[in-house]
């Protein structure tokens, strides 16, 4: 029986990791529109590494079955690395098995930020993280084959279980050196919800005048739109406050 209580319709949530005070569910279910029920799930992602990234699959795929018996309505996938490591067609490939095994549309993060990105016309990328070079190689080429020039892919020194206790401050003056060491993009992307960073997407927005799509943000806009809920909200970007509607499959 579906949850009746989430008379919008229920999303099951996979979370890659069980960060402390990060990992973005706090900031999900803020933002969120009401009526849309949320069960997570989480992974145990700890190290961050790209060895980790590609041994979790099967880990995924038994959440999956797990959310599809709970009957939810919706199933994002998150982090990006885990599911973007073998590029976009494997990741394809990967949504169109779960959707046909289990009979629940899934989603992912880094096909949702694609869609954000493209919603926003962006189409020159300068993106920030926290994780290693040789994963963010790995999204900087992953957005490549989604149609992308990626200025730079560049990550912040942070241990990563440490990454929740950057401040807003110090993401906001790192992804802005990043932003205008690398000249020419149209808009920034934020790789990762470990870091709490809400309250400045505006704030770059307005200072270095792009769009900004970070993993929360594309993910409770995505989710809503398949969910045909189109709720705007404000002060935390441009993707919240239009709410452009999803773009058409290529």
């Amino acid at each position: 029986m579906a949850i009746s209580s989430s008379w919008r319709g229920t999303v099951g949530l996979i979370k890659p990791t069980r960060r402390g005070g990060g990992g973005g569910i706090e900031e999900f279910c803020r933002l969120i529109p009401e009526g849309i029920g949320v069960l997570p799930l989480f992974l145990d992602i700890q190290k961050g590494t790209l060895a980790e990234f590609r041994s979790v699959l099967d880990l995924y795929e038994d959440k999956v079955k797990e959310l599809a018996e709970a009957e939810v309505d919706l199933i994002h996938a998150e982090g990006s690395p885990p599911l973007a490591v073998n590029g976009v067609a494997a990741e394809r490939a990967i949504i169109e098995r779960w959707e046909q095994k289990y009979g629940v549309p899934v989603c992912t993060s880094c096909s949702t930020q694609v869609e954000a990105l493209r919603a926003l016309g962006v189409r020159r990328i300068v993106g920030v993280s926290y994780v290693t070079s040789d994963t963010n190689e790995l999204i900087a080429r992953y957005f490549r084959e989604a149609g992308f020039d990626v200025l730079a892919m560049e990550g912040m020194s942070v241990p990563f279980d440490q990454v929740q206790r950057l401040s807003s401050h110090e993401v906001y003056a790192f992804t802005r050196k990043v932003f205008l060491d690398h000249p020419g993009g149209d808009g920034i992307y934020m790789l990762g919800t470990g870091w709490r960073c809400l309250d400045i997407l505006e704030l770059l927005e307005q200072d270095l005048g792009v769009p900004v799509v970070h993993a929360v943000n594309a993910r409770v806009w995505a989710i809503a739109q398949r969910m045909h809920v189109r709720q705007p909200r404000g002060s935390f970007g441009r993707l919240l406050a239009e709410v452009p509607p999803l773009p058409s499959p290529r």
